[in-house]
């Protein structure tokens, strides 16, 4: 069975609103500064890796347990759905295939993003990063994977999965190219068509 894996932040969805949201919300609740304009900008590995950047080390676990709890409060109703990402879900399974969420976030908080916007993803997978990823790509013998990192370029051929890049995150398209990637589209509106060639080329 065609399996193809989606990375969720800044991929299937724009949680930038909801998660400065909630960065804000942590700032107040701890009285500690935190950039959510800046935190924003850098979405995709663990949450630690950027809660380092404002709380001392002894701190960063619990902290990210207190953003975690805050965040279906304040990062869910303010998260949109990306373009095109219910229409690459729906390519996948009209093309007789699965489509399974592979993230570095909070597996209960990505669960409730999906359900939120009507996403319907066959298995959502959380806690996962980078080369991480591919123990999952690979327990669902996942074929292809879509993400908006070098990270996610990095888990895909970790997984040896094909490679594909929507150039809607941090990473540009040249930096999603140099890290490996094996298509690179400017976001999940070409991916249907990518899909459709790519099942031809292929069959």
């Amino acid at each position: 069975m065609l399996t193809v894996g989606f990375d969720l932040d800044m991929t299937l969805i724009d949680s930038r609103p909801g998660i400065r949201a909630c960065y804000q919300a942590l700032s107040v609740r701890t009285g500690t500064f935190i950039d959510a304009d800046l935190a924003v900008t850098r979405l995709g590995p663990p949450l630690a890796e950027e809660l380092i950047n404002w709380f001392p080390a002894e701190q960063v676990e619990a902290m990210a347990d207190v953003y975690r709890e805050m965040y279906p409060t304040y990062a869910i109703d303010a998260t949109l759905a990306m373009a095109g990402a219910r229409e690459a879900i729906a390519a996948v399974r009209s093309a007789g295939g699965r489509a399974i969420v592979v993230t570095a976030k909070y597996e209960p908080n990505a669960k409730l993003h999906l359900s939120h916007l009507g996403i319907d993803a066959d298995a959502v997978i959380g806690n996962l990063w980078a080369e991480g990823k591919a123990e999952a790509l690979r327990e669902y013998d996942a074929g292809v994977y879509v993400g908006d990192h070098t990270g996610d370029v990095r888990g895909a051929r970790m997984a040896r999965a094909l490679s594909v890049a929507v150039a809607t995150g941090p990473c540009d398209a040249d930096e999603l190219r140099a890290a490996g990637a094996d298509v690179v589209l400017k976001d999940l509106l070409e991916f249907p068509a990518w899909l459709a060639d790519h099942r031809r080329t292929h069959a």
